[in-house]
């Protein structure tokens, strides 16, 4: 593996878009490895952001900085992935419940999702429970995330999960929430079979659920 490769994990915690392509680029021209770009370059940064983020030296800002800077090197090395035949470790569903049309947090997740080496269908906000259940019978996914941004739209999260149930579903897919007004009693109570308080930490519960 060339020099190049960890100078792009340094890229994407600095959040230097711009670096980061460059890189990527470079790495693929010098016929370095997709996986290790990916696996060493990409994850390893977003990985080392995540550890930062939870030990209080970086905030959300930096976070989105960071995410979008892997994001777009991403989208310059997914054709060699392609190629190459580099899967994702899994696929996950996210969206924000009916009702709630908040979406930060969960394009965060979503970029930290991807930046773990996820595949991440993003069915966006306000999305109904039948909604929900229409994207995971559809199959492909390990895993469901939920979230929810106000208190008057968290039982959606229930309702959700029990849709599910209703459809004979529950048992094929893990499910994990999270939004402010989320609490892990409140995950317990639903039984979801996960709860993050910050996107950093999604993305590891998200990776030892579907991935262990």
């Amino acid at each position: 593996m060339s020099e190049r490769v960890p100078a792009i994990a340094a890229a994407v915690v600095e959040g230097d878009t711009s670096t980061v392509k460059v890189l990527v680029q470079e790495a693929l021209d010098g016929q370095d490895d997709p996986a290790g770009v990916l696996n060493e370059g990409l994850i390893a940064g977003m990985r080392e952001v995540g550890r930062l983020f939870e030990e209080g030296e970086y905030f959300v800002p930096e976070m989105l900085v960071a995410a979008r800077a892997m994001k777009e090197g991403l989208t310059i090395l997914r054709p060699a992935l392609v190629s190459a035949d580099v899967k994702p470790v899994g696929k996950v569903l996210i969206g924000t419940v009916k009702g709630d049309l908040h979406d930060i947090g969960k394009n965060l997740v979503g970029m930290m999702l991807e930046g773990s080496g996820l595949e991440v269908e993003d069915l966006g906000t306000d999305v109904s429970p039948e909604r929900f259940v229409e994207a995971v019978r559809s199959g492909g996914a390990g895993l469901l995330g939920l979230s929810a941004l106000l208190t008057t739209t968290m039982p959606y999260i229930r309702t959700t999960i029990e849709a599910l149930d209703e459809a004979g579903l529950r048992d094929g897919i893990k499910v994990i929430v999270g939004g402010a007004p989320v609490t892990e009693a409140f995950a317990r109570e639903i039984s979801a079979d996960g709860y993050a308080p910050d996107a950093s930490r999604a993305a590891a519960l998200a990776r030892s659920l579907i991935a262990p």
